[in-house]
């Protein structure tokens, strides 16, 4: 895949983000920006499970759905749900129908209260960062894991969490800012304030 593509609007964006609207604002305005608070890293975190196997346009056009179903994804409230609830939610066209997804949810926000008493989970997360972060020209220079992203997967998933891999925590990484794989060329390059444009440490 080539580099960026300049929109209607002269700015420039990777292919992914540069047709659909709904991919477009979701790049523009959310996508490697830093997320510091546990209720929106459990939630990143939950729909990056979520879209394993399915395309992010996908999960993005059903989280309405998905914070409706999951009490906006706050964790004590799902992390009281029961078999009850995993099987509402199966009957529940709006959202991603997967039993074993659903439970991960579930006990991923039980797992993410387990870690208030270590510092909690933004702080588990973030000590992850790497020391520098890729600067891809094209879609094709992105790695799709990390050293990094490999350790937080296994840290995770021996505090209990589920469907969080390798390349699901990279894509986390990146959705959180942890990394920044804007492309060298677009107009979002250096946006989350942590990698300064065009400087790598």
């Amino acid at each position: 895949m080539e580099g960026t593509v300049t929109g209607d609007d002269g700015l420039a964006r990777p292919p992914w983000a540069s047709n659909d609207p709904l991919l477009r604002e979701y790049y523009d305005t959310e996508w490697g920006l830093p997320v510091r608070d546990e209720q929106g890293l459990y939630e990143r975190i939950s729909l990056e499970g979520f879209q394993a196997g399915l395309s992010w346009a996908t999960i993005l056009r059903k989280r309405p759905a998905f914070r409706e179903a999951f009490h906006s994804f706050q964790p004590d409230a799902v992390a009281a749900y029961t078999d009850a609830d995993v099987e509402r939610l199966l009957q529940n066209p709006g959202i991603v129908r997967n039993r074993l997804k659903i439970r991960a949810a579930i006990g991923n926000a039980r797992a993410t209260i387990a870690l208030r008493d270590q510092g909690g989970l933004v702080d588990f997360v973030w000590q992850y960062q790497p020391p520098a972060t890729p600067e891809p020209a094209t879609h094709a220079d992105i790695p799709t894991q990390s050293v990094e992203s490999a350790a937080l997967s296994k840290a995770l998933r021996k505090h209990g969490f589920s469907f969080v891999g390798p390349t699901t925590m990279f894509a986390l990484m990146e959705a959180i800012g942890m990394v920044d794989t804007h492309l060298l060329h677009s107009h979002r390059r250096g946006s989350s304030g942590i990698w300064p444009q065009g400087q790598n440490s």
